[in-house]
């Protein structure tokens, strides 16, 4: 029984940090149809992103803004996640890349996540389109494309349920290399 119900508000104490086991392991794959815990954890998750992306509320509750929570973020063993950009929200349950561009994308200014306290400079190569199959809230597989700031959203939350944390992707010897046998390009949140 997980402790994340309706009236659960999540905070920075229930996220896992970036030593923790869990961050490192393939995620459980989550039984469909959906349970209501299941349902009420991913209900939880998107609130938080919801109130970290909310001025007033984050500050209240010291929440650190986020676009993507993954479910072993905060404890929970199992293949789904919750993402909230440009006003678009989603709820994925057991997603795969089914295809991808060939073209790559960064952010200039490189990634975060709620699971690191720390800044780690370096660009983290993205593909610049992705298409993936899911599951919904309700059960019903879903596919969904997805290009931009949505794309680099969506693998680190994916890469998350396979054990990898975003600053594996940079180049441990050259932070900011990217990779010269791709096309890439800068990709600015703020466009």
């Amino acid at each position: 029984m997980t402790k994340f119900h309706p009236d659960y508000m999540i905070t920075m104490k229930d996220f896992v940090k970036e030593h923790s086991a869990i961050l490192r392991k393939q995620t459980q794959e989550v039984s469909i149809p959906v349970t209501n815990e299941d349902r009420n954890t991913l209900l939880a998750m998107l609130q938080y992103l919801k109130n970290s992306q909310n001025q007033t509320l984050a500050k209240k509750y010291k929440l650190r803004p986020g676009s993507g929570l993954s479910a072993n973020q905060i404890g929970v063993d199992k293949r789904m996640f919750a993402v909230l950009f440009d006003d678009q929200e989603m709820m994925l349950i057991n997603p795969k890349i089914i295809s991808h561009s060939l073209n790559m994308i960064y952010l200039p200014e490189g990634e975060g996540c709620l699971s690191v306290n720390r800044p780690v400079p370096g660009f983290v190569p993205r593909y610049e389109r992705i298409k993936v199959k899911a599951y919904d809230i309700d059960g019903l597989e879903i596919i969904v494309q997805l290009q931009g700031y949505g794309a680099i959203v969506v693998q680190h939350e994916i890469d998350h349920l396979n054990g990898i944390m975003f600053y594996d992707r940079i180049n441990k010897e050259h932070p900011f290399q990217l990779p010269n046998h791709v096309i890439i390009e800068s990709f600015s949140s703020l466009q």
